[in-house]
């Protein structure tokens, strides 16, 4: 009877652990309003707007990291496609340097933060 009420405690532990990780891994719905920027260049020399686009088309079809920096709070969003072994959408890269709104799924992990491209206006 021991054992019986052990692994049961077990398998909910497990569960609730479970549960828990897949919850942590949803994302969060948001509509984020910024500038497009390669983060190679905007990281390290700070560079964009305009006479920076060709650069920074450039920079993210090489496979540059593609950031989102938020109108007002300068918050920076790291891009991600939508699933997982896609590229980004090629509007995306079409539209560095101008003002977008991407929605899509927020992620956060180890201060860096992240958004899935799910749509863009």
């Amino acid at each position: 009877m021991k054992g019986l009420l052990i692994a049961g405690f077990g398998a909910i532990l497990l569960f609730g652990l479970g549960s828990t990780a897949m919850a942590a891994n949803a994302g969060t719905a948001k509509s984020v309003t910024g500038t497009l920027e390669d983060s190679f260049c905007y990281g390290t020399m700070g560079a964009h707007g305009a006479a920076h686009k060709k650069c920074a088309i450039g920079c993210a079809k090489a496979g540059i990291p593609v950031s989102l920096v938020e109108n007002g709070t300068k918050k920076i969003f790291v891009l991600l496609p939508p699933k997982n072994a896609q590229g980004l959408p090629e509007d995306v890269m079409s539209k560095m340097e101008d003002t977008v709104t991407i929605t899509g799924k927020e992620y956060s992990k180890g201060g860096v933060n992240f958004l899935t491209v799910d749509s863009l206006k």
